[in-house]
């Protein structure tokens, strides 16, 4: 294996990463937002409001996301394997 395949890997993996994770931290970001404009308009200044919605809702996004994210990992790891031979 050399150094083109390496950095291959790891950006590849990289990339991956970021898709199946990047749904549930676009929920957490929209529901933060959301909730500190709320919080900003009422002037409830409580760190923890913000904690049960966004719990709850990256929880709901992450079993709506799952079967996507599990067939991209699989996907990933198949042609991991497969090229694994030609990497020797």
């Amino acid at each position: 294996m050399d150094a083109e395949s390496a950095v291959d890997l790891v950006r590849n993996a990289t990339y991956v990463a970021l898709v199946v994770g990047a749904p549930v931290l676009a929920v957490s970001i929209v529901v933060g937002l959301t909730i500190s404009v709320l919080q900003a308009i009422t002037q409830i200044q409580e760190q923890t409001i913000s904690m049960i919605p966004k719990i709850v809702l990256m929880a709901l996004t992450m079993l709506f996301v799952l079967p996507w994210a599990i067939h991209r990992l699989v996907e990933y790891a198949s042609v991991l394997f497969d090229e694994i031979p030609t990497n020797l």
